[in-house]
This record gives structure tokens, sequence and C-alpha cells, in this order.
């Protein structure tokens, strides 16, 4: 059964599923699109004010910390079975694919695109969004035999993309995150300017590339530590030899190292 309560009028910062069982609050990507697929089009301040906040406060932090999500793919690619690594021309081409996906599907389309009854339609959550389908439609299948005899074509197309996701998590860190997510393109927009963020000590930093090994996300945290890309995981501070590396609030470091940071060394 599905909880319906005040909560679910409330965005949580990550991908979240609306129609999930459990799910306690809306999904910012499904609420939008909610709302840009209306009869009576109204701009959603709401959503588009909670997503500017969380961006500008977290950037990408909270794909590294607070998306199930992305958990989710993190224990996948745990499961040891042989990793690929893309190519890394192959892989700043895929990169943008995500930023199309906010702009077309989530955004474009449901906005400029009506059925004849004059809706639109949630081009995302509806045939691309594999959130949806391991939080809200398997669960809602197993626990309601009435809907199974009428799963038609777009649960198993959305059943194969959610398996292609499950398996290519198995081999690839964060697939999803790294290419298709809308949520993680919009949050990277404000990944320079967001309150919380990674700054480097350059006076302590030696230039080891211990960082940039450390990063599944292939950003180089010494050189570009706020970069689109990065998730703000910490993996890249905790393995800083020289602790050079540290997260800061507004300008003051609220978590660093450990370590005892030392002074730059030049390599001739």
């Amino acid at each position: 059964m599905l909880y319906g309560g005040p909560l679910k009028h409330f965005c949580v910062p990550g991908m979240n599923c609306y129609s999930c069982p459990g799910a306690l609050g809306a999904c910012p990507v499904g609420a939008l699109q909610n709302a840009l697929t209306a009869r009576r089009r109204r701009f959603p301040f709401y959503v588009f004010g909670y997503l500017l906040a969380a961006g500008v406060i977290a950037g990408r932090f909270i794909c590294g910390w607070l998306c199930l999500f992305g958990l989710v793919q993190e224990l996948l690619y745990k499961i040891p079975v042989p990793k690929i690594r893309i190519p890394e021309k192959i892989d700043r081409k895929l990169r943008y694919l995500k930023y199309a996906v906010l702009v077309v599907l989530v955004i474009g389309l449901p906005l400029f695109w009506r059925s004849p009854y004059g809706s639109g339609t949630p081009f995302f959550c509806k045939f691309l969004c594999p959130v949806g389908t391991l939080e809200g439609g398997v669960p809602l299948v197993l626990l309601n035999r009435a809907l199974r005899p009428a799963l038609g074509w777009l649960f198993r197309w959305k059943m194969l993309l959610l398996l292609l996701c499950v398996l290519s998590s198995m081999v690839i860190y964060r697939p999803f995150c790294k290419y298709i997510c809308p949520l993680g393109a919009f949050y990277s927009l404000f990944q320079k300017i967001s309150v919380v963020r990674i700054e480097v000590n350059t006076d302590a930093c030696i230039r080891c590339g211990t960082c940039a090994g450390a990063c599944a996300m292939n950003v180089r945290p010494d050189q570009a530590p706020n970069s689109t890309e990065c998730i703000r995981c910490g993996e890249c501070i905790r393995a800083c030899p020289a602790g050079a590396l540290s997260f800061s609030c507004a300008g003051k470091e609220i978590l660093g190292s450990g370590k005892k940071q030392r002074k730059k060394v030049t390599v001739k």
C-alpha cells in the first residue's frame, strides 16, 4: 500500500520514486515533470527553488551521500566480477549524455509535447528511469497480484533497462550517475559555487597522484577538486598522504584527512 501522507508533498534531495511503497517523500525529477506535464502550465517555483537551494548548498555532495540509488550501484560494484574501464575519450563524451537527458527528456519534451487532451508526458520517468522500476514498479507488482495481468510492453521495457543498469553497475562504477542521471547533471551546474566543497592546500600537496588513483569518478582532485563529475564521496581526502585535501563549508574546513600536512615538494 502506498503512503499518501503529507510528506509526499515534499521532495527528497536524491533520486526517489514517488510510487515506492516505502517512499515518504517525492522525487525532485518526478515532481518537476509532474508540474511541466500539467494541463495548466505553471512555473514550478517550489521544485525549481528546492533544486536550486540543494545545488547551491551541496552540489553533487548529494549524489555521494544522500542518493539511495547511488548506494545500490556502489554495492553492486563491490560484487567480485571483472571490471570494465571505459576509454577516456569515450568516457568524456558519454558524460554529456546526462545533460541531454535533463534538457530533452526531463524538461523539453514534457513541456512542449502535448497529447490531444492537452496534457504532457513525463518522458524520463515513464520510459527511462530505472529508479522508479526498482523502488516502485517491482515492489508494487510483488505486493499486488491484481496488477500482474495488466503488465504490458512498458513494464517489460523498464525491466530490461533496470537489468542493464544492474549488470553495468557490477562492472562499471556508478554508470547511471556518470552518464544518465539528470539530477546529477542539474546539481553539477553548481559544483564550483556550492557552499560545501573540497579544498586543496597547494602548499601541502606533493602532486603524487594518490587522490586521482582513489577517485572512482575519474577526477583529478588535486587539479580540479570541484569538478562537475565529483560526487564528493571523500575517498580522495582519506587517501591523500599529505593531508592536503579537505571538505569546507562557506570557506571553513569541516573535515580533513587527519594526517599531518607536509610542505610541498618540488620534483626536479
